[in-house]
This record gives C-alpha cells, sequence and structure tokens, in this order.
C-alpha cells in the first residue's frame, strides 16, 4: 500500500498518464540493453532547470534498462571563459578556432568544471554515473584538421578529428553498471602530449559506431532540421541518408557538423541518429519513447 490518497486522484489524469508510459513499452523493450550515445551540448546547458531535467533523463534510462552514454561539449563556457581570460574566440565554418592558448581553456572547462558537475547532476539519482576525458585510456585518438571555406582551405589550430577510439573503456564501465560522460577532447596522435579540441558532435559519432549504438541523439539549440530556413513550417522530422547527403551542402554552419554526425553515424552502421531540441525539457525521453518523437531523425532507408 501507498500513502497516496486515491480519492484525490483526476482519473481522467491518471488514464492520460497510464497512456503515456503504454505509448513507450515498445520502445522500452527496443532499447533495453542497447547502447544510446546521447550528445550533450552547451546550449542545452543554459538553465539549471534543463541540467536537472537531462540528468533525470539519463537516470531514468539506466534505471529501465538502456545503456546511455554521454559525450559533451561546452561551446557556450568555454566563450564565456575565453572572454573571461580576453582571448579571441573565431568560429570558422562551424569549428571554432583553437590556439595553443585556448586549448588549455577548452580542456579546463570542459574537463575540469563541466564533466563533473553533469555527473554529479545524474549521481543525485543514485551512484550510476562516472567521468571520462576522450585523453583516458586510450578512448580517441585524434589528427588535426582544417575547414573548406569556398574552396579554400583554412587552419583551425589545436582541433581534430576522432581518428581512433577504443571502446573497451566504455564498454568496462557499463559492464559495471556505470553511467560514461565523456568530455570532448583528445590526444594528438601526431604529437605525443598534446591535446585537441574536437568537434563533440563527431567524437559522439565516432563513439557511438565503435560501440555499435542503437541510436546517436544529438541535443541542440533549434527544433532540428528545417528544408527551408528561417520557414518555421519546414521543420524535416524524418529523412534518409541519402536524402540528407543532397541536403548537406546547402546547409547553415552551424548545423553540418550535427547533421554530418548523424549521417556518418548512420552510414557505417548506427541504426538512427537525431538532432533534437535540447531547451525542451525531457527532450530525450521523448525522443526515444513516443511515436511521434521530437526533431529530426536519420535513417539508413
Amino acid at each position: 500500500m501507498t500513502d497516496i490518497d486515491l480519492q484525490d486522484t483526476d482519473p481522467d489524469e491518471a488514464s492520460a498518464r497510464a497512456l503515456t508510459l503504454i505509448e513507450s513499452l515498445p520502445w522500452l523493450r527496443r532499447f533495453r540493453d542497447q547502447i544510446i550515445v546521447i550528445k550533450y551540448g552547451g546550449n542545452a546547458m543554459v538553465s539549471d532547470e534543463l541540467q536537472d531535467a537531462f540528468a533525470a533523463d539519463i537516470a531514468y534510462l539506466r534505471y529501465v534498462g538502456v545503456q546511455p552514454v554521454v559525450v559533451h561539449g561546452g561551446g557556450p563556457q568555454i566563450s564565456s571563459m575565453l572572454d573571461r581570460l580576453a582571448i579571441p574566440s573565431e568560429f570558422k565554418g562551424g569549428y571554432r578556432v583553437t590556439s595553443t592558448e585556448a586549448i588549455s581553456v577548452v580542456r579546463m572547462v570542459l574537463t575540469g568544471q563541466i564533466n563533473p558537475q553533469l555527473v554529479a547532476k545524474i549521481n543525485a539519482h543514485g551512484p550510476l554515473a562516472t567521468g571520462l576525458s576522450g585523453e583516458d585510456a586510450g578512448l580517441f585518438g585524434g589528427r588535426r584538421r582544417g575547414v573548406v571555406i569556398d574552396g579554400v582551405e583554412h587552419d583551425l589550430g589545436r582541433v581534430g578529428d576522432v581518428v581512433q577510439v577504443d571502446p573497451q573503456p566504455i564498454h568496462d564501465h557499463l559492464a559495471a553498471g556505470r553511467i560514461p560522460v565523456v568530455s570532448s577532447i583528445a590526444p594528438d596522435l601526431d604529437n605525443p602530449g598534446h591535446s585537441l579540441n574536437v568537434n563533440a558532435d563527431t567524437a559522439a559519432a565516432a563513439l557511438a559506431i565503435a560501440l555499435g549504438a542503437a541510436k546517436l541523439v544529438i541535443l541542440t539549440d533549434v527544433a532540428g532540421l528545417y528544408a527551408d530556413w528561417p520557414r518555421r513550417d519546414s521543420l524535416v522530422s524524418h529523412l534518409t541518408a541519402s536524402e540528407l547527403r543532397a541536403m548537406l551542402p546547402r546547409l547553415e554552419s552551424g548545423m553540418i557538423p550535427k547533421m554530418r554526425a548523424c549521417l556518418d553515424a548512420v552510414d557505417a552502421g548506427v541504426e538512427t541518429a537525431a538532432i533534437i531540441d535540447g531547451r525542451v525539457p525531457h527532450s530525450v525521453l521523448v525522443e526515444l519513447f513516443t511515436e511521434k518523437g521530437i526533431g529530426t531523425e536519420v535513417a539508413a532507408q
């Protein structure tokens, strides 16, 4: 028995809640014991309420038998710290140009500030989460990259791609019942002892591929992919990899890394990838456990 006074329960409200739970049943069955990689972006961290809702979502996934793996960025927090230290911020093609001076700040903010804060939020629901960096236990290996804008190659400094992933550290934590929370920093394979700022979207995709994840979910600060931005009625809820590949050259620069990450993941065998609005509380659960979902989902076919 419980202490709830059933006479005070609205039957319609109770039925609506029950229907929501029933709607989630096939998705609970689908994702149970499956790995879901979730990229948590800085723009979804803008309030304590959103952080708490995200942490609750991740804990919920773990308690219902899903194996969530979180990869986080921290763009706004990095920009704020760079401003405080009077270090200029510059973006090219959707990527942050990262000087030798700036990489120390990026590393400090991601691994020393955001990661332990997120771990603590999740662990408010139980001793579940553990923090990792892409530099830990050989998890990531990176290589410097530039970006091509209007046919011209531009240098990005200490920015790289994840070109090597050893999924064993993540599997070890999952086997121990933990939720790995990974910051998007990687060692530079060509310059031992140096670190690279790797885009968290592409890092999450590389990790999802290496883990054989069932789904990649990327939280961002828009409702999804728009076929004809800024027309709000052109939101695309579902598209195939070939359709996305055709759209990619026309996208806004900030969306390109996110949609490229989705495409790379699906092309490499991840069943589906989605970008969802991280400003909506509990958007992760809506995407995973409802028929309609939220945002834009990419599938192979």
